[in-house]
């Protein structure tokens, strides 16, 4: 299974940054679009981010555009989401997942085979 583990998560006040950290379990993450998800209590998961394995394209859900940016790291497997200016409404579960493809304008799709891992909390309160 494609499984990844998801770090960073933690409480910020509204306003605040965190950067959260994608990593693979048992394999590269090199040659793999990759997604971030999150869900909310109450609410169904929802893509937030994705990029592609060469970093050529990443796209955002509206509501984190120009707060949120996703990276990887490839020489190290790695896939980051920054995420600035952070308000009440991004508080969830964040995960992180290996996608069919990131393209521009359309949800990221997790891929056949694929797992969800336990995610990170974020919690953005005052």
């Amino acid at each position: 299974q494609l499984q990844l583990v998801e770090s960073g998560g933690g409480l910020v006040q509204p306003g605040g940054s965190l950067r959260l950290s994608c990593a693979a379990s048992g394999f590269s993450l090199d040659y793999y679009a990759i997604g971030w998800f999150r869900q909310a209590p109450g609410k169904e998961r929802e893509g937030v981010a994705c990029i592609s394995s060469s970093s050529g394209v990443t796209d955002y859900r509206d509501s984190v555009k120009g707060r949120f940016t996703i990276a990887r790291d490839n020489a190290n497997s790695t896939v980051y989401l920054q995420m600035k200016s952070l308000k009440p409404e991004d508080t969830a579960v964040y995960y992180c997942a290996v996608i069919t493809k990131c393209v521009n304008n359309r949800p990221p799709l997790i891929v056949k085979g694929g797992s969800w891992g336990q995610g990170t909390q974020v919690t953005v309160s005052s």
